[in-house]
């Protein structure tokens, strides 16, 4: 591939490479569980805070809960 090539053509090569589409298929069996039992378990879909600041402490808030109850499960 030319060093000037585009992502998209990038992504073709990788994947007709086996070692490549070996690779990508990982990405299909990697799971989020976390962001998954935060969103269905727990009803988090939405941010109530505007603000970088107060979205991190609200976001601190939701994995500290997060943590509790796995530690207490």
């Amino acid at each position: 591939m030319p060093a000037d090539a585009a992502a998209k053509q990038l992504m073709a090569h990788n994947l007709k490479n086996p070692q490549g589409d070996r690779l990508y298929r990982l990405r299909k069996q990697t799971v989020e569980p976390v962001f998954g039992i935060i969103k269905q378990c727990m009803l988090f879909r939405q941010f109530l805070m505007r603000g970088k600041g107060n979205l991190s402490n609200e976001w601190n808030l939701v994995y500290t809960a997060y943590n509790l109850k796995r530690t207490f499960s």
